[in-house]
């Protein structure tokens, strides 16, 4: 039997690796919410902290009881600061310098750089379980709002009251199963087929296929559902109109019925002629019938799933002030901004007698609490810090309109800022501006540009609007081609390429000259 042998050795190896405080990870987390996202986290640790509380809220000096109320509040008010002064003095020692610790964020996002952006995903919601200061607060972050039923949930929902077999309603489901988002479906008939006997291990014969997918067509709503393709889906609707109330109704519902299932491609490329001279129709029922099928929908699906608009929320108000011939920013989230540490729990935490268990449960939520006012504060202040430059380096854009909008690189913005460009990336991100020209994401401001012939600087945001201006004052009956509006830029001093043209229309949902063309 051999003998084995065992060695031993040591070696050095030179490495770096970086670790992120969960406070450092909240802040840059707080940072880049935009204001919705920002008071839906704050109402969740409203309810998750006990040591987190809002100050009360300023009174009606015009309301008879309220100076009653206010004196009573100021006593309260006095009784709180005397107990917050010396509480608040062991618990800045025991956490630190603050101000100092984002400090080192920032050193750390400006030493690794792109390495340090690309493991920003780290959140509070993916932290390790293993961290027992952030354990109740993932629970309380994970709890997102639900969804609303999907399509599929819905359409399944009214399958199960058509009356049919048990052969048909189980051919149905399936088919149901394979319907998009937009309401059509997804797979051809024969795929569908395909895919169930090599998932379920069941054969479905194609006819019943076939009559599963007509009665669910015509059974469910809305109309166009389950269509095969977008023309097969207005058909559909068309068939499930109520009958017309005169002669000229029946006419173009005819005429449209008839465009769609027999000119649709010359129909989507706005081929009007060429339908006119292949259908006998003349172009004047034509453009009746094309009006009147404005009336359809595209997309049926959307019309049990498509998610409400939500209104736009300003994280950012800038107003000018004529007197200082200067505009203004202010934060449009100060409401939220009056948070506190509960002083009566702050007291808790220090009371040498309260017993250890609840002492260290109050004093984690003392911490927490002091973290996310902490963050909240530096995300106000990079905020306002990044939009005032935005302010001084885009009067003009403020005074005459987009048109007028310059290059503004973000890595330019980091250096005169002091800090990393990945903290103005975030503090930019999602997040609205109101001006007196209306709403805009604060991101827009950031972009790269060109030098025009005249020497001036001007950023891609503004060459889209000349685009935009330049299709909007056109004859609709001789659109511009993509080639004529980049000479009529270059005529402008703006020197780009077809090419070019063609991205910044199609990033504007413009569509091509033959389609904007208005037929006569």
């Amino acid at each position: 039997m051999g003998s084995m042998r065992f060695d031993t050795s040591q070696s050095m190896r030179l490495g770096q690796q970086m670790k992120l405080s969960p406070r450092m990870i909240q802040s840059m987390e707080i940072l880049h919410m935009a204001l919705p996202a920002l008071q839906e986290r704050i109402e969740q640790e409203l309810e998750s902290n006990i040591a987190l509380e809002t100050l009360e809220p300023e009174l009606d000096l015009e309301d008879p009881e309220a100076e009653q109320v206010r004196v009573e509040l100021e006593r309260e008010r006095r009784e709180d600061e005397r107990s917050d002064r010396e509480g608040e003095r062991e618990l800045v020692v025991g956490m630190g310098d603050e101000s100092a610790d984002f400090e080192r964020l920032d050193g750390m996002e400006r030493d690794y750089g792109d390495g340090f952006i690309e493991n920003d995903s780290m959140s509070l919601h993916s932290a390790p379980a293993t961290n027992s200061d952030g354990d109740s607060k993932m629970a309380a972050m994970n709890n997102a709002p639900s969804r609303g039923e999907s399509l599929v949930d819905q359409l399944l929902a009214q399958w199960k009251f058509v009356e049919v077999s048990d052969e048909l309603l189980q051919t149905g489901t399936r088919l149901i199963e394979y319907i998009g988002d937009d309401g059509l479906l997804d797979a051809d008939l024969q795929t569908i087929q395909e895919q169930v006997c090599a998932e379920h291990g069941v054969e479905i014969p194609m006819e019943l296929l076939e009559r599963a997918l007509d009665l669910v067509q015509t059974e469910l709503e809305p109309a166009g559902i389950a269509a095969r393709s977008v023309s097969e889906s207005l058909l559909l609707q068309l068939d499930a109109m109520d009958p017309p109330e005169n002669d000229e109704e029946e006419q173009r519902r005819l005429d449209a019925r008839r465009l769609i299932a027999e000119h649709f491609e010359d129909l989507l490329e706005n081929r009007l002629p060429q339908i006119q001279r292949n259908s006998g129709i003349s172009l004047e029922r034509i453009q009746a019938a094309k009006h009147w099928m404005h009336c359809l929908e595209l997309s049926p699906g959307r019309l049990l799933v498509d998610e409400a608009v939500r209104p736009i929320i300003p994280d950012v108000r800038v107003e000018f002030d004529s007197e200082r011939d200067q505009y203004i920013a202010a934060l449009a989230d100060d409401p939220i901004l009056r948070l506190r540490v509960s002083p009566e729990y702050n007291a808790m935490a220090e009371d040498k007698k309260t017993d250890a268990t609840t002492r260290e449960f109050v004093e984690k939520n003392v911490r927490d609490a002091s973290w996310l006012i902490e963050a909240i504060s530096q995300r106000k202040n990079t905020l306002l810090r990044v939009v005032n430059v935005v302010l001084t380096r885009q009067r003009e854009f403020f005074d005459h309109g987009p048109q007028h909008l310059k290059p503004l690189p973000m890595v330019d913005v980091a250096e005169q800022l002091g800090i990393h460009v990945a903290t103005v990336s975030r503090a930019v991100a999602e997040k609205w501006m109101e001006t007196p020209r209306g709403y805009f994401p604060l991101r827009r401001f950031f972009s790269g540009g060109l030098e025009t012939t005249e020497g001036k600087d001007m950023s891609w945001e503004a060459v889209k609007e000349m685009v935009r201006e330049i299709v909007t004052e056109e004859d609709a009956k001789r659109p511009h081609s993509d080639q004529s509006i980049a000479d009529m830029l270059n005529e402008r001093g703006v020197k780009i390429a077809r090419r070019t043209v063609v991205k910044y229309r199609e990033q504007l949902g413009i569509p091509s000259a033959r389609r904007r063309k208005v037929h006569s």
